[in-house]
Order: C-alpha cells, then sequence, then structure tokens
C-alpha cells in the first residue's frame, strides 16, 4: 500500500473508531506543523476561510482554485499526519478539484452542497469518490450540508428534515461521513445520529456548542473547528498589539513553537 492510500486508511478508520476525532484546523505550514506537534494530533484538517484570508481573499471560493491546492499541498508535505482539506464547493468542478487534491498529498475533503438541488448536490458527491477510487485511495469526503447554515430563519424541524434527508443521500452516494456545520443542540444531534448511524456525523465545535465528551458519547465522528483556530491566534495577536501600545509587552506564557 503507498503512503498515500495508507494515510487515507488511517484517517477513514479515525472517523470510524469509538473515540471522537478531534481536529484543530490550521491554514498555512507553521499553523500545521504546531498543531501536528502537540501530543495527541492524529490529523489535520485545512479550514478554507483562513487560507483565503491568510491570501487576502474572502470566504466563498474568491481565492483561485490553484491558489488553495497549492496552500494545502504545502502543509500536506511538511506533517507526517493524514491531512483533510475543505475545498468549499469544490470550484466548479468537485472531481477534478478533488484529484488535484489527492496530487498534492490530500486524502480526505469537505465539500459544501450549498443547497443546490440535491440531485446536483449527489452528482458531486459521485464525482468526489469517483475520484478517490481513479486515484488508487479510499478518499474521506466529509460531505458537508448546509441545512443549517443557510437554514436560520426556517422551521428548526424543517432544517433538520433537509440535513437528514440530504446526509442520508450523501452517504448512499459514497461519502462516509456527513458534515452538518451550525449551532446544534443534543436533540438535532441525536436525530441526525440516529439517520445516519454511528461515527457518521461530523460537527464544528463553536462557542457554545456540545461538550466534546458529549459528543463522543452521543456517536459523533469528529469535531473540527473551521476559521474559529485563525480567530483564536488573531485576537492573541490583537491583544497583543493592543498591550503593545498601551505600553506593555509580551506575555510571560510566551513559547517558541518554531
Amino acid at each position: 500500500m503507498s503512503s498515500l492510500a495508507a494515510k487515507a486508511t488511517t484517517l477513514l478508520d479515525l472517523h470510524t473508531a469509538p473515540a471522537l476525532l478531534k481536529v484543530v484546523n490550521v491554514w498555512d505550514v507553521i499553523s500545521a506543523t504546531v498543531v501536528a506537534d502537540v501530543e495527541g494530533t492524529t490529523a489535520l484538517a485545512t479550514a478554507s476561510h483562513s487560507i483565503a484570508a491568510s491570501y487576502g481573499y474572502p470566504d466563498g471560493e474568491n481565492i483561485p482554485v490553484d491558489l488553495m491546492i497549492e496552500a494545502v499541498g504545502r502543509i500536506a508535505a511538511a506533517v507526517s499526519l493524514p491531512v483533510t482539506a475543505d475545498l468549499e464547493a469544490g470550484y466548479g468542478d468537485p472531481g477534478e478539484t478533488v484529484r488535484k487534491a489527492i496530487g498534492v498529498g490530500i486524502v480526505g475533503a469537505n465539500i459544501e452542497d450549498q443547497m443546490k438541488p440535491l440531485k446536483e448536490s449527489v452528482a458531486a458527491v459521485e464525482a468526489v469518490v469517483k475520484a478517490g477510487e481513479a486515484e488508487g485511495i479510499t478518499f474521506v469526503l466529509n460531505a458537508r450540508t448546509d441545512a443549517f447554515v443557510l437554514g436560520r430563519d426556517r422551521d428548526p424541524a424543517d432544517v433538520l428534515a433537509d440535513a437528514i434527508e440530504r446526509g442520508k443521500a450523501y452517504l448512499d452516494a459514497g461519502a462516509p461521513v456527513v458534515f452538518v456545520p451550525g449551532k446544534l443542540d443534543e436533540p438535532a444531534v441525536v436525530a441526525l445520529v440516529e439517520a445516519f448511524g454511528p461515527r457518521k456525523l461530523t460537527t464544528i465545535g463553536a462557542p457554545g456548542s456540545l461538550p466534546l465528551a458529549r459528543q463522543e458519547e452521543l456517536g459523533v465522528a469528529r469535531v473540527s473547528y473551521g476559521p474559529f483556530s485563525q480567530q483564536v491566534a488573531l485576537t492573541a495577536l490583537a491583544d497583543l498589539a493592543i498591550d503593545v501600545v498601551a505600553g506593555g509587552g509580551l506575555p510571560e506564557n510566551v513559547r517558541r513553537l518554531n
């Protein structure tokens, strides 16, 4: 088995294991190596919003796809852990975008549905699965439904029903896991796990999210942090600037990490 295929298998195993997979999203080589060096880290996930911001682009596929692929490839090359990439909605061609990502060492990805017609979204999932098969790896597609992200003004029961319908369709199309970002309460998580099966739902960690231990108990496969990890880093940077401008200096707990 090739190194890339082995990493893909490892990433899939981490999603299906009883223990919750916890991934802190990264956006460049230094953030990736810092997180990878933390004891207990088993995989990395990139954040498209954070990568785009680091290059001066707004989120939403505004960064050129080849620049995004280069960025995630640099991250994959810098660490020995399996890396899954946030590839937004696939930049107009999910299958080809994933093929390029595999070519630079990526073994999994988030692909958004943006609540496009279900038939179109299922076709995108199928294209990604086929791309992984063509490249000889078990690509770990984290098929994302934006039901909650784009449904804030709708009846919560209808939003949940949409997420379940779409998630089940993506699983049937070959995705091993489904990503449902949004601030999910416990009943929603329970309903989604019951609909998809254990270790097939992935969520995003956000202020006020269910505790990680509880999500593990409920059968969630993975929790990631999207752009929040970069916001934590930028908050620390802004706080330093505020202290320096006010006449202060470096905090006592600064560590050299590179």
